[in-house]
């Protein structure tokens, strides 16, 4: 049983720093395209972190740019949180016997891990996915494909 447990933790383990890989990949390929095209940072994850504080009756203290210096560190480490636990959770399912060919497995972890985020936020009223425009699509989608690529490629070389 101990063996069957150190099993599952070393994969758990191995998921969560593949899904470190693709995260740094998604804020490289985010960060170049806010270089290139001159856009903002989206404000979207402190906005989220923001509902689901107050909505739990626990709000992000302080006032001012440190209360909003907060949100946007705390916003930034839900994304985090996010693709390292996607990352473990593919894995998990790559362990359970689950092991499509690289470039569907990179495709199906990238929109798990977009589902992760857009989902919460457009459910908050964040976000309206519907009313976003065709470069506002692509800004979402190019970098979570990227993060499940390199998420997927990091699992599947370790041979998890």
């Amino acid at each position: 049983m101990v063996g069957t447990r150190g099993h599952m933790m070393r994969t758990i383990v191995r998921g969560c720093a593949a899904g470190a890989v693709g995260t740094t990949v998604l804020n490289t390929v985010t960060f170049a395209d806010m270089a290139l095209r001159g856009r903002p940072s989206s404000q979207a994850p402190a906005q989220t972190v923001n509902k689901i504080a107050e909505g739990v009756g626990c709000p992000v203290p302080g006032s001012g740019d440190g209360r909003e210096n907060r949100l946007s560190g705390l916003g930034g480490l839900s994304g985090i949180a996010v693709g390292v636990g996607t990352g473990a959770a593919v894995s998990l399912a790559r362990h359970a016997g689950l092991r499509p060919p690289w470039w569907l497995g990179g495709a199906v972890t990238g929109a798990l891990a977009m589902a992760a985020t857009d989902l919460p936020m457009a459910r908050l009223g964040v976000t309206h996915p519907t009313g976003w425009s065709a470069a506002d699509w692509v800004s979402d989608v190019v970098p979570h494909l990227m993060y499940g690529l390199a998420t997927y490629g990091a699992l599947v070389g370790r041979g998890t």
